[in-house]
């Protein structure tokens, strides 16, 4: 028996109508036809499929043929756990950016001293309900900051935001990776090691509710963290899960912005949390933007193309551009996205081209529209 059957089972891939919905949905498979996950399905229910294949770290794990698939079977998480089996057969994919960032993540597994923190301008607190939860932010500016695409004005705009709603949340030096990129690599023992050094930091902490800025962090404490560790004793919050409350509330407002936009729905956020209707709220709120959607948004919005710093190629940079393109065709001059990946692939590629178009992260549109009380 393939080490491969036991996750058809657990997954009930076996529930596959080989109808090749997934195939005809997925953003790779439109631009290579070197990939299907229909044939990848097919090829496992016959246990042909083998753990060298390179096409399982293709994957974008975006979740697009699942959201359509007749028969519900989730395919990023069946491609998850065959990554599993492959790091622990010795099988790797092709590390982005020289895997820089897979090494950010194994640092983290071990006693470091980090100073993570020195971009803080706002108000924070060592006791407070709250936690922010900053995530890779601060090595994601070091890195892409060549490309005018480092995040860390995402972090204090996030705190400037939660200070202007009544919030000084704790902030530490001591987090670490939320491990979602070595979740989706196939390294669940470096997740682990992750996950467990920050719950326990939460925990000691004594914040009761936990922000985050990025939708991968957010997607993979709700869902995973509670999945491999139980009860966390802590709310999840996504940042504009808690602005969207603050506007309804009358708490924050806005003063007003010429520009037309469209909104790119992040993966974890939209098709792995549901959370579609917040930011949208968020940018109507805004008085005089003019948000037109883009032809193929919320369930149906294709993935910027990259997953987990793996195997950025062609293909990756075809996605993009089409996405992209895609967003000139609604008259906007800004793509508003709710996370930090998001907005580096589509700058590198918007620098890359030439583009016209623009693309930049909703907390600091909301940051700098904000109107100071």
């Amino acid at each position: 028996m393939s080490v491969i059957d036991p996750l058809v089972q657990k997954t009930k891939t076996y529930f596959c109508l080989d109808c090749g919905i997934c195939t005809g949905s997925c953003p790779v498979s439109r631009v290579t036809d070197t990939f299907s996950p229909r044939l990848i399905v097919e090829r496992s229910l016959y246990e042909l499929e083998k753990l060298d294949d390179e096409t399982i770290w293709t994957c974008l794990t975006c979740g697009r043929c699942s959201e359509r698939c007749p028969a519900d079977i989730n395919f990023p998480e069946f491609i998850r756990l065959i990554r599993d089996e492959a790091q622990k057969t010795g099988f790797h994919g092709i590390p982005a950016h020289h895997g820089m960032l897979q090494t950010v993540m194994a640092m983290h597994s071990k006693e470091i001293h980090q100073n993570r923190i020195s971009w803080v301008d706002g108000k924070v607190s060592e006791n407070s309900d709250t936690f922010y939860f900053v995530g890779c932010r601060p090595y994601f500016d070091v890195i892409f900051r060549d490309i005018k695409a480092g995040s860390i004005q995402g972090a204090r705009n996030t705190l400037r935001l939660l200070n202007l709603a009544g919030v000084e949340p704790i902030v530490s030096n001591k987090e670490r990776c939320c491990g979602h990129d070595a979740l989706w690599s196939g390294d669940l023992d470096l997740f682990k090691i992750l996950a467990r050094r920050n719950i326990d930091l939460i925990r000691s902490s004594g914040a009761k509710q936990v922000v985050f800025s990025c939708p991968e962090g957010y997607h993979t404490f709700r869902r995973y963290y509670s999945e491999y560790f139980g009860d966390l004793e802590f709310e999840v919050v996504h940042i504009v899960e808690l602005l969207s409350r603050k506007i309804k509330e009358n708490s924050l407002s806005f003063k007003p912005l010429d520009e037309v936009v469209t909104y790119q729905d992040p993966c974890r956020l939209g098709r792995m949390a549901g959370i579609y209707d917040a930011p949208r709220e968020i940018i109507r709120s805004i008085p005089g933007i003019t948000f037109n959607e883009m032809e193929r948004n919320r369930e149906n919005a294709m993935c910027c193309g990259t997953s987990a710093w793996q195997s950025c190629s062609g293909y990756s940079k075809a996605i993009q551009l089409d996405r992209l393109k895609e967003a000139g065709a609604t008259g906007a001059g800004m793509v508003i996205t709710s996370c930090p990946k998001c907005a580096i692939h589509f700058s590198c590629t918007i620098d890359a081209f030439e583009l016209e178009v623009r693309t930049k992260e909703l907390l600091d549109v909301v940051a700098e529209q904000a109107v100071v009380p």
